[in-house]
């Protein structure tokens, strides 16, 4: 199994390096019952990072799933008052955010997905006034990923419990650079340094739109938003005036899409996990931004309660790009998990852009960023559609073309 030498590494490098805790800062962590262990580690490098104190907020995936199967609806879409003026506490402090999670693909496949969109929108809409904090970049926020063994068996079906936990944990401190014998806050710095030399360029390009077309069946025109950033790696906190990873592991650069001007088909390259039910073999056709069309083999309800989640969650948020020769593709692992699967494939998100992505967005209200063509929307939901034979051509202000990738990477 994972040795503690490894599991403190982790540790310190989501409290260090992901969430950066500075000195007197209050830490929230987010944790499922399942990675209590890992959670103490992180408690006790926060500790050690100088944090003020750490407040942990418990969850359990299986009572969840029996509240979903058998609470009463209103009771469930109700947020209770003190859970919102407790996250307004926590901001006010200035706090980072650090969340552990340990996924289990389908685990709400047996629940209704109308009633599942039901209770989602209504704790959405709750707990908006606390959500800028993370969106807008205003405190620090990361998430990382713990193993389990519901997990670990789904994607490695032919092996023993513990056979698959192992296989799981390799995968994972893989993906986030740690090894027996490296200084993996080293490694990440080196890491982020090169995405964002991928984002100074596109940013020195400042492409009016992107064609992307592929083997799969993909033929898309995503025109940015004016005022488009790329982001990627290491970002501000700028009310603390710090810098933290949001993803770990991450190796994406994104940006802001128009939310009014894409055109064209896209097909998912993997399966979506959302709201614990998987959506796999899917297809989105857009017209003027907005969804017009759409299938999915498996779960295609699911996939209809995310478009219609909201007015704007039929509308793209954000557009990623990273090469499919990506350390986290290269392990050939399906991880039933956005955090990981984003980073092996270009991808999308339905719902919200980040306002950091476009220019003085962290200072806009909801109107400001519609009206310079940003998205806002209860949801924020990545899908990839990246491939082996993905071409994605830019095009300029002054109707001059550039090859950003062929045969699915990068060639600028």
């Amino acid at each position: 199994m994972v040795s503690r030498n490894i599991l403190k590494k982790y540790a310190k490098l989501a409290v260090v390096h992901g969430a950066n805790v500075q000195k007197g800062q209050l830490l929230v962590i987010r944790s499922s019952v399942e990675t209590y262990d890992f959670a103490r580690l992180c408690q006790e490098e926060a500790y050690k990072a100088g944090a003020s104190e750490v407040w942990v907020d418990w969850s359990d995936p299986i009572m969840n799933h029996n509240d979903f199967l058998y609470g009463d609806l209103e009771a469930l879409k109700n947020v209770p008052e003190w859970k919102i003026l407790r996250e307004k506490e926590a901001q006010a402090k200035k706090c980072a955010y650090l969340n552990i999670i340990s996924t289990i693909p389908g685990l709400l496949n047996d629940c209704d997905p109308d009633r599942l969109s039901e209770i989602q929108i209504a704790r959405s809409l709750a707990m908006k006034p606390v959500r800028s904090y993370t969106m807008a970049s205003r405190g620090q926020w990361t998430i990382v990923a713990v193993p389990n063994k519901a997990w670990a068996t789904y994607i490695f079906k032919n092996d023993s419990e513990e056979v698959a936990v192992q296989k799981l944990w390799d995968a994972i401190l893989k993906t986030v650079y740690i090894t027996e014998d490296n200084d993996p806050l080293e490694e990440w710095k080196k890491h982020s340094d090169e995405i964002q030399k991928h984002c100074q360029l596109m940013n020195e390009y400042n492409f009016k739109s992107l064609h992307f077309h592929n083997e799969l069946g993909t033929d898309l025109t995503i025109e940015l938003a004016k005022g488009h950033i790329w982001g990627g790696g290491s970002e501000l906190a700028t009310e603390v005036g710090c810098l933290f990873e949001a993803n770990m592991p991450t190796e994406e650069i994104f940006t802001t899409p128009s939310r009014t001007r894409v055109n064209g088909k896209v097909v998912a390259s993997k399966p979506l996990n959302e709201n614990g039910k998987l959506i796999e073999n899917f297809y989105l056709v857009f017209k003027d931004g907005k969804v017009v069309d759409y299938h999915a083999e498996k779960e295609e309800d699911a996939l209809k309660q995310l478009l219609e989640t909201d007015e704007n969650s039929c509308r793209l948020g954000e557009v990623a790009l990273l090469s499919y020769d990506s350390p986290i593709n290269e392990l050939d692992i399906l991880f039933y998990d956005t955090l990981f699967d984003e980073n092996a494939s270009c991808h999308l998100a339905l719902g919200a852009s980040y306002p950091t992505q476009i220019k003085n967005g962290g200072e806009m209200s909801e109107e400001e960023l519609l009206s310079n063509d940003a998205n806002v929307s209860s949801v924020h939901v990545d899908f990839m559609f990246g491939s082996r034979e993905m071409k994605i051509e830019g095009v300029c202000y002054d109707g001059s073309k550039v090859v950003i990738f062929d045969h699915g990477n990068f060639v600028i």
